[in-house]
């Protein structure tokens, strides 16, 4: 069964500036767990099978006119209704009060309840996007992640393959580091992966025979960045005479974490070879792939082959991370 991951409610608070109407203990001490949210229409209506009680509930004008709208006896049981059955909390946009009855029902039933002066939809998508971040799967691997031309680039290999030293390249050729050693990855949504570094070790990056460095006090806050899509993987090894490694490009190697593929790139490495530059070009040519441009096939067609006698195919790579 996959880890299920909490969010306190404070912390949800301070990130959207919600106010704090009513609430039957301390924010802190309850703990949101899904990265879904309700508009209960339907609900304060009376039809209740689908709904999820673990999921933030959030009025809006609709809501508030539709409630309104209603007999005195009608809204309250409408009211009575909903906050029975006991949504972890409420959020009120566009600044609009509740009303007494609604007031009521909320501690009656221990629901807390939030008040936004944002417009609903706003409110909504700004809570989505910061839920799925914050309750996000989540796996953390060894590596080092850096952005370069804006291409979020895994680095994964053997410990002392130089990943951390081919960052301090990238970091003075103009590019950010984001994680260095333990890389958090999480799936963000069907089709992303986002990495950040853990807390405790941001920003420092481990040198053999120099020690452990801070990134951000010696190069500069432009030198660093907290967290990055993951749009490619670098697969670093000692370079093998034996091996026949990729000269054209023309499969598409992958590998899968969370889920979810990510295109992989292995270099090896020996002496001589600037990796930081190999890095930059394998990042510019993956952002060209993106757009649809293949140079390998580009290739073909002026060598007068049909690029689809290569057909090319999807390979995936079991990295060790």
């Amino acid at each position: 069964m996959p880890e299920e991951y909490t969010l306190p409610l404070k912390q949800i608070a301070k990130e959207l500036g919600l106010a704090e109407v009513w609430s039957p203990k301390p924010l802190e001490g309850i703990l949101i767990c899904s990265r879904d949210v309700d508009r209960p229409g339907l609900e304060l209506y009376g039809f209740c099978d689908y709904f999820d009680p673990n999921r933030i509930a959030i009025l809006g004008r609709s809501e508030m006119a539709m409630l309104e709208a209603l007999e005195p006896v009608n809204r309250a049981a409408s009211i009575n209704r909903f906050f029975a059955l006991r949504p972890p909390a409420v959020i009120i946009a566009r600044g609009i009060m509740p009303g007494e009855d609604m007031l009521e029902a909320a501690k009656e039933y221990g629901v807390p309840l939030l008040s936004s002066q944002d417009t609903t939809s706003n409110i909504m998508a700004s809570l989505v996007a910061f839920l799925n971040v914050e309750l996000a799967p989540r796996i953390t691997r060894h590596g080092v992640l850096v952005e370069v031309y804006g291409e979020g680039i895994l680095l994964v290999g053997d410990s002392g393959v130089g990943k951390s030293e081919i960052a301090i390249e990238l970091i003075k050729r103009g590019h950010r580091l984001i994680a260095d050693d333990a890389v958090e990855i999480r799936r963000v949504s069907s089709k992303s992966l986002v990495g950040q570094s853990p807390e405790n070790i941001r920003h420092f990056i481990e040198l053999r025979g120099v020690g452990v460095i801070n990134a951000r006090r010696i190069f500069g806050i432009g030198s660093v960045k907290p967290s990055q899509k993951i749009e490619m993987c670098i697969n670093m090894e000692v370079w093998d005479p034996a091996k026949v490694y990729d000269r054209m490009g023309i499969d598409n190697e992958f590998t899968e974490i969370l889920g979810i593929k990510i295109p992989v790139v292995t270099i090896p490495v020996k002496p001589g070879r600037n990796l930081a530059v190999i890095v930059e070009v394998a990042a510019m040519n993956n952002r060209q792939k993106e757009m649809g441009y293949n140079a390998a096939r580009e290739l073909l067609v002026s060598l007068g082959m049909d690029p689809n006698d290569l057909a090319a195919g999807d390979v995936q790579v079991d990295l060790d991370i």
